[in-house]
């Protein structure tokens, strides 16, 4: 049984790579035989779209086989023992329910809501029949994971069948619409309205439930895509119109750039470009008074700009850049760890950052412009942080290095490819050569190229391990993106965005005084969400705050983000904090005392971009004006 397993995850890691790897190969074929042959590729684009479904899905499916799905943490507190143990049960329990109600209504819309057309050789039908065996295996396994903690007799087996049960009891609605269509009997339509009836009035502890689930440890997608249901069904609504939303959701060419550079990402991480760029910079700048403070943080930046997760950065770069500022130059060991733990994030604000790609997808703007509106307030925090590092060198009186040319200039040509990698993205793009799924595509080839078959830095048995590490990552965020579109198909239907709008411009007249509320909450928001869900979550909410305070959109998305930077090491649940405190081995509690004077800059710099709009519109209105 157990060997049968092992080949079942086998053959979901292998389908997964394959996809990703279709995912960047067709952009290129598309683009080659544009430029060589002046011709298309059939139906090229709605495959690239429909890979994009299948790669979200069976990461989601991974991600479940391996909890690595996103969630709050405060589940982390809890000792262990039977109450944490009972919260894992419950958990499962109540994402097992919900994915299987989702499998149910996905059935549904396809065969309902959506029509045959053909893409290529295959209908849309089949292409989206990946969406109901997905949320069934994903149902199967949280179940599965309920019956493994759980230890109580009696109920070890009948919990999860319980969970999977009343589930496809839940789906009375759409197993109908599967057996009779819209042509049901007259009996049927009144159960089914009776069920919209007891939806209404029991949504409100029903919310309640599902807020307590979230904070109990349950994946963010379940219990998003849980309110979803229970809030669509209320309102008179389909329980279908939430697999309608994550179908289109997942086929939304904006958002086929996030696996492809969280791959782009992987690849640099896992190679040995950080210690060529560490050598390079250090060769350059090393002679100056704060020298290799400005090689951390520049180094950071840039790798977090590409893997779009700060932690990643932490730790893969952690280690080299501790030895080289506390072991090598003899900084303070709590300044060396406060500074690596603070500049993991900063590089979230420079292209082709993947929250900048989200931002611009959930708030409807053209993500060039973020990416532009991302670069003076990220080269202000890279600046800020630089000159207080600097402080600290003269102020402990750190000697410079000695300035040698040849080495320098090695070291140079050694990380020359990979600096020359964000160099090739914006030619690519500003020359209007390629667009924003093609620059992904590119992107990958080109760190393939170097890292495996040039530097040789990655050996080709290692490259799914690659791939491993990227794909919870994929399916963390596009699990939550996929229903996070129907959560918010359900607010702006109920128009409930304008209604606090106009209400909160009533009682808060003043653009500042809204600006410095939205300041506090995002930072609140920070302790809580991580960056993705956030913006998944609660931007949508803020947009038409934005709208009705004359905020620029551009500015808006940029306030958004660096004040949820901020949160990665804000205590007491700032991600970094805790990837922190695994790396370098020390309590949590020192970690917190560490970053406080960086946490300090931050604030300041946040303050700073959200009272000076032009940091983030001027070079979009440069551009465009």
């Amino acid at each position: 049984m157990e060997s049968k397993t092992k080949l079942v995850h086998l053959i979901e890691d292998i389908f997964c790579i394959a996809v990703l790897i279709l995912m960047a190969i067709f952009p290129l074929a598309e683009l080659a035989a544009h430029f060589l042959f002046k011709t298309v590729i059939h139906a090229s684009s709605g495959l690239i779209v429909h890979f994009l479904l299948f790669s979200a899905l069976v990461a989601g499916m991974i991600c479940t086989r391996n909890d690595t799905h996103l969630a709050i943490s405060f589940v982390q507190y809890v000792p262990e023992g039977k109450a944490r143990n009972r919260l894992k049960i419950f958990s499962n329990l109540v994402s097992a329910f919900v994915s299987i109600i989702i499998a149910w209504s996905s059935i549904s819309f396809i065969k309902v809501g959506l029509d045959g057309t053909m893409v290529g050789f295959v209908s849309r039908q089949v292409l989206a029949s990946i969406i109901p065996v997905a949320f069934a295996v994903i149902a199967f396994r949280f179940a599965r994971r309920a019956y493994d903690n759980c230890s109580l007799n009696g109920w070890k087996v009948l919990l999860p069948v319980l969970a999977v049960l009343f589930g496809t009891i839940a789906s009375f609605p759409s197993i109908a619409k599967i057996i009779w269509g819209f042509d049901m009997p007259e009996v049927i339509f009144g159960i089914c309205e009776l069920y919209a009836d007891i939806a209404w009035y029991a949504k409100i502890p029903l919310v309640v439930f599902m807020i307590a689930a979230a904070l109990g440890g349950t994946p963010l997608f379940v219990v998003l895509g849980g309110l979803s249901l229970l809030l669509l069904q209320a309102s008179g609504g389909e329980q279908d119109s939430v697999a309608v939303n994550i179908y289109f959701g997942l086929i939304n060419p904006n958002i086929i750039a996030i696996p492809l550079f969280t791959l782009v990402g992987f690849f640099l991480s896992e190679s040995k470009a950080g210690d060529r760029l560490v050598a390079a910079f250090r060769g350059f700048f090393g002679w100056l008074p704060g020298g290799v403070i400005i090689v951390t943080v520049v180094i950071c930046a840039f790798f977090t700009s590409f893997t779009g997760a700060s932690g990643v950065t932490i730790l893969a770069l952690g280690g080299i850049l501790f030895v080289m500022l506390h072991e090598h130059l003899k900084y303070p060991k709590e300044f060396s760890i406060g500074l690596l733990t603070s500049v993991g994030s900063i590089g979230l604000l420079f292209p082709p950052s993947l929250p900048l790609i989200l931002v611009g997808t959930v708030m409807q703007v053209n993500i060039i412009h973020l990416f532009l509106g991302g670069i003076i307030p990220g080269f202000l925090l890279v600046i800020a942080m630089i000159i207080f590092g600097i402080i600290i060198s003269i102020k402990v009186k750190i000697p410079v290095e000695k300035f040698e040319l040849k080495k320098a200039v090695v070291s140079l040509k050694n990380a020359s490819l990979e600096i020359l990698l964000p160099v090739f993205l914006i030619a690519g793009y500003f020359t209007g050569t390629l667009d924003l799924v093609q620059l992904g595509a590119s992107a990958v080839l080109y760190v393939f190229i170097v890292e495996v078959l040039i530097h040789r830095d990655i050996k080709f048995p290692d490259i799914k391990k690659i791939f491993d590490k990227a794909i919870p990552i994929i399916g963390g965020v596009l699990s939550i993106l996929a229903v996070a579109k129907a959560f918010s198909f359900y607010i702006v239907d109920t128009q409930a965005p304008a209604n606090v709008a106009a209400w909160m411009h009533e009682v808060i007249s003043s653009k500042w005084v809204f600006l410095l509320i939205l300041n506090i909450a995002l930072l609140i928001i920070g302790f809580v969400l991580d960056m993705f869900s956030a913006i998944l979550v609660v931007l949508p909410l803020i947009i038409p705050l934005g709208e009705i305070y004359g905020i620029d959109p551009v500015h808006l998305g940029i306030i958004f983000l660096v004040n949820l930077e901020v949160g990665y090491i804000t205590p007491p649940v700032g991600l970094n904090l805790f990837l922190s405190s695994y790396r370098f081995q020390k309590p949590f509690i020192e970690i917190c005392k560490y970053v406080s004077p960086f946490l300090l800059v931050r604030v300041v710099v946040v303050l700073l971009v959200t009272y000076l709009p032009w940091l983030s519109t001027w070079l979009v209105s440069l551009f465009t004006g």
